[in-house]
């Protein structure tokens, strides 16, 4: 049937392509456009069949209905307007632009010179105006059917003080499995293998957070040194998933739903990376591929007295206005679409200062949290904030609302000195260990808000922590000045790979205090995928770009046939998530200041050196100290657990005093010793070996 010579007025919501069982309802915003034209391709979105005039336009939304039309339409925009780029105005028809609410595309970006609004190269640089048609290297979008059929599916609505997270890359988690099917490695699919969910489950963990699976754009200079961008930090959609994790041809949307609902039958909640800060756009030099071309005025922060320029708080060359209504509006409703179209459980906020970052800074009460903590749908879900960005007052651990948990840098490095040997680490530690309480214990806000963790994407694995003094990048082709450089980390006698067994040992040995400690404390521990089985990247702590081997996970150590040191690790893991299920003193619902009696003598928190006395101001101020004992008791259904967490970072074993020794103590674990068996203590004193964590715990009636 041949398109129709017009449009229908449709309506001006809801915003995006809209089936309605009759036609599709089409619905863009633009604040400074004179005409938007909705463009028909066919299946394969190769070739334009025909350029029909939006015909309404509503409190800037230009809208159009169009009959007979359903899930499948390929389409994309042309938007008319001035080009003005001294004035932050870069319209520009000839570019076919990405329909921001896409919510799945066909085809993909092909870097050409074509897909600039201005002559690349010219002398007047982005002043000049190019006339070449994009249409053949973008993208389109495609008019979809969200029904799905959920079954019984219930999200598992774990409680925060009970939430153990997952840090994962769908492909890089799934890719070099070899129990999962060739066809399907890599994608959504695999995510959902049962071979997956149930590792993630028998591990303990309560949540897998996704890197971005919002679809993403292949940098261009990544693309011309033979790289890829890996991680996804470079939104091209903020509504569909990436094609790229789809095992089926056409991308079936149900991978990803099937992925979500096993999970959560699994009890396991999904938990998405999504990056609202800023577009894969870059700066006043990028490609006009959707948002700059439709109101670049509008989506962008322009530099107040040269609106040429685009603000950079985020140091990808563009920063998302969220100040603006519509803005806003994009976002919000991209949140709602993944809650209520994947069931998605929660969202970890990419550089989240710069959400909340008005025209006078950064606002805790600004209108992306004032939006999102007063929405019934999307308020009750697991908000996390990543506190930085590099823009002005960029550093806010601690600032953002209640409501949302946040990535504490703080704890990371301050467990990873400790445990390292660094001097004057232990009342920094002892703060890390109690929720951070320092810095969280404010606005009614729980110890959960500390997002826990000594690894994560960004940075070096925690087998690389305990082998490399240096990073080692070269693979990213910046001449190894990428990445962090501080890592706090150390090779304990070799610089990567070795077999000398002593060596192998003590990085063993750190490796288990270190996430003993990330589960030991108070807060929401977070596990950087692999680490539970000693996964590297080389020594590369910036993988962003590495597709490949160095980011995939090798799980030959955990299948493969006989004892293996990736599965002694596992094992241990397995032990700490399941303890920490178990001893409600692991995991206080509450923050802990030393003040309430829960049994004679006996406060809710006390702290101890290895002799069992009580730490001084003097003791606290010992930057050599190297030992630390931390009693915890919490009263729960009329009994009291307890445990004494001993540390001892030292190169020497020692024998710690332990308090109140008529509690029914157990030891229950010795990072030194991961296959010791829970024993009754019947002395005063625990033997603690070097670079090790021993947990005592007792149980008591309250009466």
């Amino acid at each position: 049937m041949a398109p129709p010579a017009k449009l229908l007025p449709g309506k001006p919501y809801p915003m995006g392509a809209h089936w309605d069982g009759l036609g599709v309802n089409f619905a863009i915003f633009s604040a400074h456009a004179q005409r938007v034209d909705l463009c028909l391709f066919d299946t394969a979105g190769r070739h334009e069949i025909a350029q029909l005039e939006m015909p309404s336009c509503t409190d800037e939304i230009f809208h159009g209905y169009l009959p007979q039309a359903g899930p499948g339409q390929v389409y994309g925009y042309r938007v008319r307007g001035p080009y003005q780029p001294e004035a932050g105005h870069r319209f520009n028809p000839n570019k076919l632009l990405l329909d921001p609410y896409a919510k799945k595309l066909v085809g993909r970006l092909h870097w050409s010179d074509a897909l600039f609004g201005y002559r690349v190269g010219s002398p007047r640089q982005d002043l000049s105006f190019d006339r070449r048609d994009s249409a053949a290297a973008m993208p389109k979008a495609v008019v979809v059917d969200d029904h799905f059929a959920w079954g019984g599916d219930t999200p598992p609505d774990n409680p925060w003080a009970k939430t153990v997270i997952y840090e994962a890359h769908v492909k890089g988690l799934t890719m070099r499995h070899p129990a999962i099917p060739a066809h399907e490695r890599g994608s959504f699919a695999a995510l959902g293998d049962p071979w997956i969910v149930d590792h993630l489950h028998r591990l303990g963990v309560t949540a897998i957070e996704l890197l971005p699976i919002q679809a993403f754009a292949q940098d261009r200079f990544l693309t011309a040194k033979k790289l890829r961008n890996y991680w996804g930090y470079s939104t091209l959609a903020y509504f569909a998933p990436e094609p790229h994790y789809f095992a089926a041809n056409g991308g079936a949307l149900q991978e990803l739903r099937q992925a979500v609902r096993r999970l959560h039958a699994a009890g396991i909640e999904v938990i998405l990376d999504v990056v609202y800060n800023h577009t894969c756009e870059g700066s006043e030099m990028g490609p006009t591929l959707s948002w700059r071309g439709i109101d670049n005025r509008s989506y962008y922060r322009p530099v107040d007295d040269d609106p040429r320029r685009l603000i950079n708080d985020t140091g990808t060359g563009n920063t998302l206005n969220l100040s603006h209504p519509r803005v806003l509006q994009m976002v919000m409703d991209s949140l709602r679409h993944w809650a209520q179209a994947y069931h998605i459980d929660g969202f970890r906020f990419d550089l989240c200062t710069t959400l909340g970052r008005e025209a006078h800074g950064f606002d805790s009460c600004s209108g992306f949290f004032d939006a999102i903590r007063q929405d019934p749908q999307l308020a009750p879900l697991k908000l996390i904030a990543e506190p930085w960005d590099i823009g002005p007052g960029g550093y806010q651990l601690g600032s953002h609302p209640p409501g949302f948990a946040e990535w504490n840098d703080r704890f990371r490095d301050t467990v990873r000195r400790f445990w390292r040997g660094d001097p004057g680490q232990r009342p920094e530690l002892a703060a890390r260990l109690m929720g951070s309480g320092d810095i969280f214990d404010k606005f009614r806000r729980k110890p959960w808000a500390s997002i826990n963790y000594a690894t994560s994407h960004d940075g070096f694995t925690l087998e690389d922590l305990v082998s490399y003094n240096e990073r080692h990048n070269l693979a990213n082709g910046e001449d190894n000045m990428d990445g962090q450089k501080e890592n706090y980390s150390a090779n304990y006698g070799a610089e990567g790979p070795t077999e000398d067994p002593a060596i192998l040992e003590l990085r063993g040995q750190v490796q288990r205090a270190i996430l003993a400690t990330v589960f030991f404390a108070h807060g929401t521990p977070m596990l950087l995928g692999g680490d539970e089985f000693g996964r590297t990247q080389q020594g590369n702590n910036n993988a962003y770009c590495q597709d490949n081997e160095i980011s995939w996970f090798d799980w030959h150590g955990l299948v493969d046939a006989g004892p293996t040191a990736a599965r002694q690790l596992l094992q241990f893991t397995q032990r700490l998530t399941a303890l920490r299920a178990a001893r409600p003193s692991l995991r206080s619902e509450i923050f802990l200041h030393s003040t309430v009696e829960v049994l004679p003598g006996i406060e809710d928190a006390a702290w101890f050196d290895e002799t069992g006395e009580a730490l001084s101001l003097d003791a606290w101020a010992d930057a050599a100290a190297q030992m630390l004992s931390l009693r915890r008791a919490v009263l729960t259904d009329g009994t009291v657990d307890l445990t004494l967490l001993l540390l001892n970072a030292s190169d020497q074993a020692r024998d710690f005093a332990v308090p109140n020794q008529d509690l029914p103590w157990e030891v229950v674990l010795d990072s030194a010793d991961p296959d010791r068996e829970k024993m009754v203590l019947l002395t005063g004193a625990v033997h603690v070996p070097a670079h090790a964590v021993v947990l005592l715990a007792a149980t008591v009636d309250s009466k």
